[in-house]
């Protein structure tokens, strides 16, 4: 069993930044891979960023490379979400999720195993 929990939402200006954390419980983080999703109002669950188990491979949505970097320390079994540069249309409730006992990183919802409660993420105009 793995429980995920984000932290480090809030409300920030169009150009900001902020850091989004995942503390994960349970001794299968370092062989998990961990995502992002986030989900704005009225619309689907959307892939954001993934990284697999040990760091060395990430993977991100069009829409926010460049802007965002996802990391991981499996020694503090902490995941990060950086996101810079802010645009309104990042504003969401962001999603931390895990797929334990894999190599791999993984894009869709349906793959991954656990999922936090969400932290919400403002960026005004």
């Amino acid at each position: 069993q793995v429980q995920l929990v984000e932290s480090g939402g809030g409300l920030v200006q169009a150009g900001g930044s902020l850091r989004l954390s995942c503390a994960a419980s349970g001794r299968s983080f370092g062989s998990a891979a961990m995502g992002w999703f986030r989900q704005a109002p009225g619309k689907e669950r959307e892939f954001v960023a993934a990284i697999n188990w040990n760091g060395d491979r990430t993977y991100y949505a069009d829409s926010v490379k460049g802007r965002f970097t996802i990391s991981r320390d499996n020694g503090k079994n902490l995941a990060y979400l950086q996101m810079n540069s802010l645009k309104p249309e990042d504003t969401a409730v962001y999603y931390c999720t895990a797929r334990v006992g894999t190599t791999y990183y993984y894009l869709r919802p349906n793959e991954y195993h656990y999922w936090g409660q969400g932290t919400q993420v403002t960026v005004s105009s």
